[in-house]
């Protein structure tokens, strides 16, 4: 991308240690935005990466599911930046998932995917919306999952959680509009990311199947989502806002 169409603003990136999240960090820094990397694991490795191609990074340890976490994410980005224009709500749980039927997820394993993949993204949204509101502006963009639209079996609690998501995002935007903020879903395919590939239960013929449901069969990859990601992150959507846009090859189509 030649044209830094984020230069000047300031995105936070949740669950960007590494794979997916990683890969928005560094196509948001790209682009010209000031990047904070949020993870409960080291973001060490990304804030290096960024550093050495340019980008202006600050790098925290963030756990979603802890409000006074994400009060204080939003609190150190103000104070190294003074504002926040960009919410990408990436944490979540998902590639280290086993498929199994429903009657075999446990309660704990139920709740906990409900607590960093709904109430996770609840709970940032919560601590940038008064930054946002002062702003008048900003785009936060949440992440589902294109399996919300088909229905996919054997991951009941992901799937689930992820079509709170769309339910969350539709109504923030509801009550987020006065004030100028955007919020807006995107809904990935399977992805191979780090995670997915180190999973066996993605491997093969669920691979193979995923691939053959697409318009475009081919795998996709972490550089697929970038395009998106800009679009919803840029002023290029600025009249755009409760909306999903499924990028998964065709596989969906709505």
């Amino acid at each position: 991308m030649s044209e830094l169409v984020l230069k000047n603003k300031v995105a936070i990136v949740t669950g960007a240690a590494q794979g997916i999240g990683a890969h928005y960090a560094q196509v948001l820094g790209k682009a010209g935005a000031k990047v904070v990397v949020t993870d409960v694991s080291s973001t060490d490795a990304i804030c290096a990466t960024l550093k050495a191609q340019g980008v202006e990074v600050l790098g925290l340890h963030t756990d979603v599911t802890s409000a006074s976490s994400c009060s204080e994410m939003v609190q150190h980005a103000i104070a190294q930046y003074g504002r926040v224009d960009v919410l990408v709500n990436n944490a979540a749980l998902f590639g280290k998932l086993s498929l199994k039927p429903f009657e075999q997820i446990e309660t704990d394993e139920w709740d906990a995917v409900m607590r960093v993949n709904v109430r996770g993204v609840f709970e940032c949204v919560k601590a940038v919306s008064p930054v946002m509101r002062k702003q008048k502006s900003g785009s936060i963009i949440n992440i589902a999952s294109g399996t919300v639209f088909k229905g996919s079996p054997m991951m009941l609690h992901y799937v689930t959680s992820k079509g709170a998501i769309v339910a969350m995002s539709r109504s923030l935007a509801r009550e987020l509009g006065d004030d100028g903020i955007r919020v807006n879903t995107m809904a990935p395919g399977l992805v191979l990311s780090d995670n997915v590939l180190d999973n066996p239960a993605w491997q093969g013929a669920i691979a193979a199947n995923n691939i053959a449901s697409r318009a475009l069969k081919r795998e996709a990859v972490p550089s697929d989502l970038a395009g998106s990601l800009i679009y919803f992150a840029s002023d290029a959507s600025l009249f755009v806002t409760g909306q999903v846009l499924v990028i998964d090859g065709g596989s969906v189509m709505h």
